[in-house]
């Protein structure tokens, strides 16, 4: 089976991406702006300063300075018009208008992925239907296939001819940036977070088993021997642990996504 969507390409948001998304919602704790995008996105054209300030009933210079904070912070965007009815000659400049931004924001604590999670089932069930097959080895195929995108690019960005110790770095970064929230030993990387958490409590085998191709995948990308993901769910923490001992057997480089 071949998966026609790669699921993963440039990887999860980075830090920045967090931050940014954290100063965008947080920009909504203060009332009058969160006031004022309430108005601007409750409305079905984009709306002036004018028109926004009269809406909270407040000061067009007010209006005006947090508008525009929303527009720093992500939440609205800017474009230029005139008001309907205005136009040709003597209509004067265009204004500028409001209306909400296309960019969407969330944050969680713990962090969460669920738009992962649900891409994945997504392509299962396309794959399943071209092909034939069950949906739960569709969804291994292409939870197996996003993990070995991610593996191989932490692979490049370990280096040219990195270490050991490099692989498992960089290993470990894509993880925290998938939310898995890695701790490394001698012996295992424990997965202190579940990126699908709410999903596993409802359909544990399911996302359990997605969970557990994502890291073959990673494995099977990042080439590096003696890395082998396994089923040890506990309270606290993933159900997958990644043993990382050198006694641990060499796993096999999967060549194919095929059955």
């Amino acid at each position: 089976m071949e998966t026609d969507n790669p699921i993963i390409t440039d990887g999860p948001p980075d830090r920045e991406d967090f931050e940014t998304q954290v100063t965008g919602i947080a920009a909504l704790a203060e009332p009058l702006r969160r006031d004022l995008y309430r108005f601007v996105v409750g409305q079905a054209t984009p709306v002036s300063r004018d028109r926004a300030a009269a809406g909270v009933g407040v000061a067009r210079h007010t209006a005006k300075f947090h508008l525009d904070k929303l527009v720093d912070d992500g939440l609205l965007v800017v474009e230029f018009g005139r008001p309907p009815g205005r136009g040709g000659p003597g209509a004067g400049r265009p204004a500028k208008l409001y209306r909400r931004s296309s960019r969407e924001l969330a944050v969680s604590l713990p962090e969460r992925h669920y738009e992962l999670a649900g891409r994945l089932l997504a392509q299962a069930v396309t794959d399943a239907e071209r092909d034939g097959v069950a949906v739960g080895d569709a969804l291994s195929h292409a939870a197996r296939a996003a993990g070995q995108t991610l593996g191989e690019r932490a692979l490049r960005e370990a280096g040219k001819r990195p270490s050991r110790s490099a692989l498992l770095a960089a290993a470990i970064d894509v993880l925290v940036e998938c939310g898995y929230e890695p701790r490394n030993d001698d012996t295992s990387m424990t997965l202190v977070n579940c990126p699908f958490h709410a999903l596993a409590q409802e359909y544990t085998t399911l996302v359990c088993g997605m969970n557990l191709e994502l890291m073959n995948g990673l494995a099977d990308g990042l080439e590096l021997a003696n890395l082998e993901p396994r089923l040890d769910p506990a309270p606290g923490r993933c159900c997958v642990r990644l043993e990382t001992s050198t006694g641990v057997a060499p796993r096999e480089r999967t060549q194919e996504m095929r059955p």
